[in-house]
């Protein structure tokens, strides 16, 4: 995560760019802007876009592009819906690299991999416990946040690695014995964190959790 410049041959870092542009088109077009037009939920989308920036801040690594740090994606999904938590991870994303903690160059492919990747994954569960499952609160809190926080971190953990390897930025011997294995602890470490602020939100602030509905999850028990 968190490809720093020079590390890519550069034909993949305007590969991530031109991935990128079409997913922000999308983003823009589709947002539920009206949401925003609310001032509390406008300064709580903010608000959450400077939560992702200390977290994202905090990060250990062991290797240019190997290092690690908490997302925030699945919440960001669950309280605001898809496009607005890209647009949200794309301010994220800005202001660390504005900071130094990351590259230009690799812009296009952060945002896909710590961006996009989770998101899609986040939502995709979502999507398919709220069509398959019953609509219950434990359902929605340890399946969407705990599990999909987990699922989301292990998949970009994965994209990570599938993009270092097959760019050649490092032998695929040192980033799955060396690299790959550590997501499971960041997977258990984003599962508990989203988790436990989802809870927290849905219990007392349900209006903050765009995809959580009380008329569904608790009304009707």
């Amino acid at each position: 995560m968190n490809f720093p410049d020079l590390l890519l041959p550069s034909a993949w870092y305007w590969t991530g760019s031109g991935l990128l542009v079409p997913l922000l088109v999308w983003a823009l077009r589709t947002a539920p802007w009206r949401r925003l037009k609310d001032a509390s939920q406008l300064n709580l989308w903010l608000g959450a876009c400077v939560v992702l920036m200390a977290l994202w801040s905090i990060k250990t690594g062991i290797k240019p592009g190997l290092n690690f740090h908490l997302l925030g994606a699945t919440a960001m999904t669950l309280m605001f819906g898809p496009q607005l938590a890209i647009l949200g991870i794309i301010i994220v994303l800005t202001a660390v690299t504005l900071a130094g903690m990351s590259g230009w160059q690799g812009y296009g492919w952060n945002a896909l991999v710590m961006g996009a990747v989770p998101i899609a994954v986040s939502y995709g569960m979502y999507w398919l416990a709220d069509r398959k499952l019953p609509n219950h609160l434990f359902v929605y809190i340890f399946l969407n946040a705990f599990f999909g926080g987990a699922l989301a971190m292990a998949a970009t953990g994965l994209g990570a690695t599938l993009l270092l390897l097959l760019s050649g930025a490092y032998p695929a011997a040192y980033l799955f014995h060396d690299y790959l294995p550590y997501f499971i602890l960041m997977a258990w470490s984003e599962a508990v964190t989203t988790g436990m602020a989802i809870t927290m939100m849905v219990v007392y602030t349900p209006q903050w959790v765009g995809t959580f509905d009380d008329a569904r999850y608790l009304h009707r028990k």
